[in-house]
């Protein structure tokens, strides 16, 4: 057997606004939704996105909800071009995310860009051409 990731949970301070900000503005599609729980596809070819309460989520791993600043994760979506990359961009800044890092030619040759989601999670945009 070979460790693979199905679904990524993301622990989040208001369940609706993530929502929002991942089916309404970066074009999830609802699988389940439920109160304090939803789950969404990404598409074909990716994993699925849970999106639980912070405090319920961390009661269900039975650790501490208490936890702030960088989280040790990122999610990188590359894409097939520079263009895709910008697009990218707008598309999550107009679903309410916050740009980290504006988009830039990286030293090994691509070109890339960081912003953060409504609760602070970071994603890498990128693309080696």
């Amino acid at each position: 057997m070979s460790l693979r990731a199905s679904v990524i949970m993301l622990g989040v301070q208001d369940v609706n606004r993530a929502k929002k900000f991942y089916v309404e503005g970066m074009g999830g599609e609802i699988e389940q939704d439920y109160p304090g729980f939803v789950r969404c596809s990404l598409g074909e070819g990716s994993s699925k996105l849970a999106l639980y309460e912070w405090e319920a989520a961390a009661q269900d791993a039975g650790v501490p909800a208490d936890g702030s600043g960088f989280r040790g994760v990122s999610f990188h979506f590359v894409t097939d071009s520079r263009d895709m990359v910008d697009e990218v961009m707008r598309t999550a800044v107009a679903a309410g995310a916050t740009v980290v890092k504006e988009a830039e030619a990286a030293d090994w040759g691509g070109y890339s860009a960081w912003f953060s989601d409504p609760d602070g999670y970071l994603w890498k945009v990128t693309t080696a051409s």
